[in-house]
Order: C-alpha cells, then sequence, then structure tokens
C-alpha cells in the first residue's frame, strides 16, 4: 500500500489545508516512510498471541457501591446561600 500525492490532496481539501506542491511531495515521502516501517509488522509470527484490547488486564478500581447514610436535609441546606420552601434557591438562568 501506498500514499498517493492525490491521497494527500483529497486529506488536505478534507482537513481544510492549503498546501504548496513542495509540502505535498514532502508528506506523501513521509506518509509513505511511516507505511513502510508499520508493514514491518507483518513480518511477525502472531499466531499462538491473543488478541488483546488493552496492553495490560483491567480491572474496576471503584470501591463496591453501598448504601450509607447522607447528610440531613437540614445540613445540606445550611451550606446554601439562599433556600426556600427546603429547597435550594439560586438565580434564575432564564430571560
Amino acid at each position: 500500500m501506498s500514499i498517493s500525492i492525490k491521497d494527500v490532496e483529497h486529506v488536505a481539501g478534507l482537513a481544510r489545508l492549503e498546501l504548496s506542491d513542495a509540502e505535498k511531495e514532502q508528506l506523501t515521502e513521509q506518509l509513505n516512510a511511516i507505511l513502510k516501517y508499520a508493514e514491518q509488522l507483518n513480518g511477525l509470527d502472531t499466531e499462538h498471541v491473543e488478541p488483546t484490547s488493552h496492553v495490560m488486564p483491567l480491572v474496576n478500581v471503584m470501591r463496591e457501591d453501598a448504601d450509607r447514610p447522607s447528610l440531613t436535609l437540614e445540613k445540606v441546606l445550611l451550606n446554601a446561600p439562599d433556600e426556600e420552601d427546603g429547597q435550594i434557591k439560586v438565580p434564575a438562568v432564564l430571560e
């Protein structure tokens, strides 16, 4: 697989980039070098390698979800700047 100048122009157009001819040539060479380097992976024997989605095994590091007591309404309203009918009163944000 190789990248052509036409491919670079197409992607540059999608990204709304304006490239000079020298930049197009340079990017084509660089992208082809990257693809050539990545092709080395095709030479690796992966016959007995298990597919993974992550390099390291992931575990859930969150605590168990358990019921526990929460603040009383009175304690919550002590921190509120203003209160009305047992609810926190805030300034209106709609016009």
